[in-house]
C-alpha cells in the first residue's frame, strides 16, 4: 500500500478544529452549544464589502495580477499610512487569507532544517506551517503569571544556532491577547539586528486593542528594515472571514521578489473577494469604535464571570479577542471533549479549544483552554454559567 509522507503524518490536528465532529454529534441528539472555540466574530460585515460584490459588473471572472489588484494594494497602502506605515504598492503583495501570507514568508526565509522562534502559546497553525515548511520550531515560553508578555531576551538568546532565519510574533496575541510595548519591540528590533535574522509579524488583530492602549507595528521599526516581514488579514478588521484575503508586506525588495515567485505559483488571489476587501477599506472609522467597545464589553464580562469559578485563572488580554484560561482539570483536552460527549445544561453545553496545542513544548498548556469571546454578551453570560456547572460535575 503506498505510504502517506512523513510530512503528512507530522503534521499537527488544530486545537480549534479537531472537536468538531464531536460537536456535530452533540447538536445531532439536539444539544445546543455556545461555540467560545474559533475566532469566527458575530459582528456584521461591513455592508459597503457585501454590496461591491453584489454590484460588480463582471461579464468574466478572471485572474488578478499574481500581487492582486494594483488598486486595491494602493488603497492597502494609503490604510496603512493612516496607521503611520509609510510603505507603497510594490510592498505588499495580496494573498489568499494571513495563513498563504505565512506560508510564504516561511518559504521565502526558511530552508527545510531551519529554525524558527516563536513565543508560546501561539498560533496553532504556526507549528503546521513550519511543519509543511520542513522548519522545526524552538519555543520561548511566556508566562501566565505577566499576562503573556514577551519572555526576556536572554532566553531567545539561548535558542539561537546557525539554523535560526527568523522569530514570528503575532501581535496582538492569538491565543493570549497579549499586545507587544514598544520597549518589547525594541527589544526584538535590537536581537534580530545582532544576530542578522528577520523578524515576522502577524499583526491581523491590529485594530483589536484596548484600554487606551496602542498597537505598535513592527514596520514603525526602521531600523530593520531589511528584517521585517508584516502579516496581515481582513478576517477579524473587517468580520471577513471567509473571504480569505490577507497579505505579506515588506519593505526589502529581495524578500519581496521571492515572495513573488510563490504568488505566481498559486497564480492569484480570489476576485470577487479583492473586491469586497477594497470596498470595505471606505469603512468609517465609527464602525472601528463600536466594535471595539462591544469587545472590551464583552471581554470584561467573560473575565469577571470567569474569576467568580473556584479553581478558574484567567490572563485578561490587552488585545485580540482571546483569552487563555486556566482550569481546575487535569487535562483540558479530555475535559473539552467531555462538554461535548456527556454534559449539557438545560440542552446546552460549551466548545472551547485545548489550549495544548497552542504549545510546541510538549506537556505545557495541558490545563489550560483558549475561549474567544465573539459571542453577544448575553450568550457569554450563559456560557461562563456553564461552564461553573460543568466543572462541578466533571471528575477527572
Amino acid at each position: 500500500m503506498p505510504k502517506i509522507s512523513h510530512k503528512g503524518q507530522s503534521m499537527p490536528e488544530s486545537p480549534i478544529r479537531k472537536l468538531v465532529p464531536f460537536a456535530e454529534a452533540a447538536e445531532a441528539r439536539g444539544i445546543s452549544i455556545h461555540q467560545l472555540n474559533i475566532g469566527q466574530p458575530d459582528i456584521k460585515t461591513p455592508q459597503a464589502a457585501l454590496n461591491a460584490v453584489k454590484d460588480a459588473d463582471i461579464e468574466v471572472l478572471s485572474y488578478s495580477h499574481s500581487a492582486g489588484f494594483l488598486s486595491y494594494r494602493e488603497k492597502l497602502a494609503a490604510y496603512y499610512g493612516k496607521q503611520g506605515i509609510d510603505i507603497t504598492a510594490s510592498d505588499i503583495i495580496i494573498s489568499t487569507g494571513g495563513s498563504e501570507a505565512l506560508m510564504f514568508a516561511m518559504g521565502s526565509v526558511t530552508d527545510p532544517g531551519d529554525e524558527v522562534i516563536i513565543p508560546e502559546p501561539f498560533y496553532a497553525n504556526y507549528n503546521g506551517f513550519a511543519t509543511a515548511s520542513g522548519v522545526t520550531v524552538k519555543p520561548v515560553i511566556s508566562s501566565f503569571e505577566s499576562g503573556f508578555a514577551l519572555p526576556p531576551i536572554s532566553e531567545f538568546e539561548k535558542q539561537i544556532t546557525a539554523k535560526t532565519k527568523a522569530i514570528v510574533i503575532c501581535n496582538p496575541g492569538n491565543p493570549t491577547g497579549y499586545l507587544y510595548s514598544q520597549e518589547e519591540l525594541d527589544q526584538l528590533s535590537e536581537l534580530v539586528k545582532k544576530h542578522d535574522l528577520f523578524l515576522i509579524a502577524d499583526e491581523v488583530y491590529r485594530e483589536f486593542a484596548y484600554d487606551g492602549l496602542q498597537h505598535r507595528s513592527v514596520l514603525n521599526q526602521r531600523s530593520i528594515d531589511e528584517h521585517t516581514i508584516m502579516i496581515d488579514s481582513v478576517s477579524k478588521r473587517f468580520s471577513m472571514c471567509g473571504a480569505r484575503i490577507g497579505c505579506i508586506v515588506s519593505r526589502n525588495k529581495n524578500l519581496m521578489a521571492t515572495a513573488m515567485k510563490f504568488a505566481q505559483a498559486r497564480l492569484s488571489p480570489p476576485t470577487l473577494a479583492q473586491i469586497a476587501s477594497e470596498a470595505a477599506l471606505d469603512t468609517p472609522q465609527s464602525y472601528f469604535d463600536e466594535v471595539i467597545s462591544e469587545y472590551v464589553d464583552r471581554r470584561n464580562t467573560l473575565v469577571e464571570g470567569l474569576e467568580a469559578i473556584p479553581g478558574v485563572r484567567v490572563a485578561k488580554p490587552k488585545g485580540a479577542f482571546y483569552c487563555i484560561v486556566e482550569l481546575p482539570v487535569k487535562n483540558a483536552d479530555d475535559f473539552a471533549r467531555w462538554l461535548l460527549e456527556s454534559f449539557e445544561y438545560n440542552k446546552k453545553t460549551i466548545m472551547v479549544a485545548p489550549a495544548a496545542g497552542f504549545y510546541s513544548t510538549e506537556g505545557e498548556g495541558i490545563n489550560q483552554v483558549r475561549i474567544a469571546y465573539v459571542l453577544k454578551k448575553e450568550d457569554l453570560i450563559e456560557a461562563v454559567s456553564l461552564l461553573k456547572e460543568a466543572l462541578q460535575q466533571y471528575k477527572d
